[in-house]
């Protein structure tokens, strides 16, 4: 589990909540049901009325994913295509056959079926690249929903401050109630504002990040099955890779490259 996204949120509600006691407030103030049912319950029915039931469910399910830890595959992929490359260079493409058990990538495994099954270089990058862009349109619905909401939610925030407001205005021959009417006022506003920065709009980011590194194996997968097909220097193909590789994933791959020369 990814747990830098549920630590980011509640780092960020602490240094809130501290600020209050460091101005001379309470935490309790900045509890009020009638806020959090009137921002949160809006932003609730906005979403539902924006997307339907299906994709509401399928985009809270793909959002789910920012709370999975990400293994790191870039390096995995470029090994096993180097190594890939030195079986076909030796033996021919259709020694890869025994391979295909091994991968558990279904987008790995289905352009390495068509590179076996003789498919043209061209048609299998227009194949792998059409499902790459379908994939992405999917996985994009979580972070639209969120982003959505976090669009939404500030804008209930208004909402919830005038209704609190309006009850204050009601109730002013009352000063029992114009406390708590201003309370709900500027508590609202202030959910508002941190849910959408402090949870929906981090988790949105979050989601388009998992979905830029997943794109980036995705076209290593391309790039290095095209290398094969073209009968490329298994050298040079990872070299070319590696381009796709941060610094920090560079260095990893050296380290492991140099235990297995030891070896």
């Amino acid at each position: 589990m990814d747990v830098m996204t549920i630590v980011g949120a509640i780092v960020g509600i602490a240094f809130i909540v501290v600020g209050q006691l460091i101005e001379g407030g309470h935490p309790g103030g900045l509890i009020q049901a009638t806020a959090a049912f009137i921002v949160y319950g809006g932003c609730l029915g906005a979403i539902l009325a924006e997307f339907p039931l299906p994709k509401f469910i399928e985009g809270v399910k793909g959002a789910m994913k920012v709370f999975k830890k990400r293994p790191d595959h870039t390096t995995q992929y470029i090994e096993k295509i180097v190594e890939y490359a030195n079986i076909v260079r030796k033996q021919g493409i259709l020694a890869l056959e025994p391979k295909l058990q091994e991968i558990e990538d279904p987008f790995f495994k289905k352009g390495m079926q068509l590179l076996i099954d003789g498919t043209e270089p061209r048609i299998i990058r227009d194949i792998l690249e059409t499902d790459l862009l379908y994939q992405e349109e999917h996985a994009d619905l979580g972070p639209k929903m969120f982003e959505s909401a976090g669009g939404y939610l500030p804008t209930f925030g208004i909402i919830g401050a005038v209704i609190g407001l309006i009850h204050v205005m009601e109730n002013l021959d009352d000063p029992s109630g114009v406390g708590s009417g201003i309370a709900v006022a500027f508590v609202a506003t202030v959910y508002g504002l941190m849910g959408a920065n402090i949870v929906l709009l981090p988790i949105c980011k979050k989601g388009r990040l998992l979905m830029m590194l997943h794109a980036v194996d995705c076209n290593v997968i391309i790039e290095g099955l095209m290398s094969i097909a073209a009968g490329e220097n298994p050298r040079l193909i990872q070299e070319k890779l590696t381009g796709f590789l941060t610094e920090g994933q560079k260095q990893k791959m050296a380290g492991g490259a140099e235990k297995k020369e030891k070896k």
